[in-house]
């Protein structure tokens, strides 16, 4: 098995990559909260590795706003319910936002906001799994692993060009 690890530069700040074999396994921001431990990263290697390479492109391709889906292959593993949360947020559209109270009653009890706060906080791939997407119950901009400076601006990357425009008067 090879794990591996690679940054890159972005308007986002340095980002870390993290693969194992063919499937990306990570995508950290300078700072993240919840890093995995060291041997989560294996070796360094150059952005030239087949997943980080493919990775890239398209994380560059979406910042410059060309992209509104990922196809780089991709593995995230944590416990039951994160998994089930961070597959859900794969179904959030690009461009829509939902509440961590809309997540949890969707996911069966509108009490376990907290706890997809906290899977919603530990999601592995930022980015790609778009948790920047999950807001506060009245739209209000919280927590996000990679600083909300970042979530803001990878929201607003995806606002609607009728939203944007409206902003401009």
């Amino acid at each position: 098995m090879s794990i591996r690890h690679t940054t890159m530069d972005s308007p986002l700040g340095q980002l870390t990559l993290t693969a194992r074999d063919e499937f990306l396994t990570g995508i950290f921001y300078e700072g993240h909260w919840h890093m995995p431990p060291p041997a989560y990263f294996g070796d360094s290697v150059g952005i030239g590795d087949s997943v980080f390479a493919r990775t890239r492109v398209e994380i560059d391709e979406y910042l410059a706003g060309h992209r509104t889906l990922f196809t780089v292959p991709f593995e995230a593993r944590g416990n039951a319910f994160q998994e089930k949360v961070w597959s859900r947020l794969q179904g959030i559209p690009f461009g829509s936002t939902v509440s961590y109270g809309e997540l949890a009653t969707e996911l069966g009890d509108p009490h376990l906001a907290q706890a997809v706060g906290s899977a919603v906080g530990r999601n592995p791939i930022s980015i790609i799994i778009p948790c920047h997407r999950v807001v506060g119950r009245q739209g209000q901009l919280t927590g996000y692993a990679g600083g909300l400076r970042n979530k803001r601006f990878l929201l607003e990357l995806e606002e609607p060009a009728v939203v944007r425009e409206g902003k401009l008067f």
